[in-house]
């Protein structure tokens, strides 16, 4: 596997304890949607189940909050409100092979890491914090999974004010750099609107004067798009010729749009439906290899908590999941971090910036 990305350290299961760890058990959910008592709850690290004689299973994708359910030797990982009646489900609460479930963190980490100091200043990321690195790391992510991945933007409509922002996440989306969308209702109207009307929120894109009337018109282009009947039917009435969802429309990249219990419209595309919703983001965070989140926390957490720390590979090797979250404060990167998502690369910068400075580095 290239050096980009760092290769998996398994566990060593012929060593105690876990050479002496029993067979995992498991309990028949009682009915469709509950789980046996003693359940054992997902984190999205990889975790693996002893199936006896030493035959450790390795979860496929774990994520957030889910379980385990064994059929056979096949291990899924389902939402609790997705479990049949009957279904097997792996039970304990312990996770270094005492109950035959193990819990594997460090399997990215170099070796040279258990050597580091118990003491250390600046050992998280800051505003003071300086991103050089972590901007090179991540232009090699991306090349590397342009061609070998699978990489999913979330985005907030902050990257659709600004007329350069939205030039680069274009440029990104039409040079192979996004191979899905995950956003909401504001991010696509504040798009289109800036395609239409050249403003976001009623403000020029470029110069950020108010336009007169403008306060109408991200509502004006919501309705064009709805009396279209679609956000494709609308471009080629409109004759929209720019824009991160144009761009994603007219290469095939899909995108899902959620919904919120604030959305004006929305568009047609939007899905009302939070448990849809949240169906449709997981598809691809299943295939996600890289996750940049972009100015958006509510969208960040919820695909963070989809999202495994690692990825199976057709192969059968094991890489990780990257995630990037952006922000202008540590506020969104600590919230992420404190429901679950630890392996979360924070960079702090305003989110323009950081798509331009992206787009600036990997063209060409």
């Amino acid at each position: 596997m290239t050096s980009v990305i760092p290769s998996y350290r398994p566990p060593d299961f012929s060593v105690p304890p876990l050479s002496n760890a029993p067979v995992v058990q498991t309990e028949s959910a009682p009915q469709d949607g509950v789980v046996p008592k003693n359940y054992h709850g997902t984190s999205n690290y990889p975790e693996y189940v002893h199936l006896g004689a030493g035959e450790w299973l390795l979860a496929p994708e774990s994520r957030m909050d889910s379980v385990l359910v064994l059929k056979g030797k096949q291990l899924d990982v389902v939402e609790a409100r997705r479990v049949k009646q009957g279904d097997h489900v792996v039970v304990g609460r312990t996770e270094n092979g005492e109950e035959g479930i193990y819990v594997h963190t460090s399997g990215f980490e170099p070796p040279e890491s258990a050597a580091a100091d118990k003491f250390a200043f600046r050992t998280r990321g800051t505003r003071e914090t300086p991103f050089s690195r972590s901007y090179d790391e991540l232009y090699q992510v991306l090349r590397h999974d342009r061609e070998h991945g699978h990489i999913s933007w979330v985005l907030g409509p902050a990257v659709a004010f600004d007329k350069d922002s939205r030039d680069a996440m274009q440029g990104l989306v039409e040079t192979g750099f996004c191979h899905s969308l995950l956003a909401g209702n504001a991010l696509a109207t504040h798009d289109l609107e800036a395609a239409y009307f050249r403003t976001g929120l009623g403000q020029d894109i470029y110069t950020q004067h108010l336009k007169p009337m403008g306060h109408y018109n991200h509502l004006d282009i919501i309705n064009e798009i709805r009396r279209a009947g679609s956000i494709r039917q609308a471009i080629a009435q409109l004759g929209l010729k720019d824009g991160i969802i144009y761009a994603c429309e007219k290469s095939g990249i899909p995108y899902v749009l959620a919904g919120s219990i604030r959305d004006d419209g929305p568009l047609p595309e939007v899905i009302a439906d939070v448990y849809a919703a949240q169906d449709a983001m997981r598809e691809h965070a299943r295939k996600a290899t890289t996750v940049i989140a972009l100015a958006t926390q509510l969208h960040s957490i919820a695909f963070g908590n989809m999202v495994p720390s690692y990825h199976v590979q057709a192969d059968g090797q094991v890489r990780p999941v990257f995630f990037y979250i952006v922000d202008m404060t540590e506020f969104s990167a600590d919230k992420l971090a404190n429901r679950g998502s630890a392996q979360a690369v924070a960079i702090l910068t305003n989110a323009q910036d950081f798509i331009v400075n992206l787009w600036n580095n990997l063209q060409g």
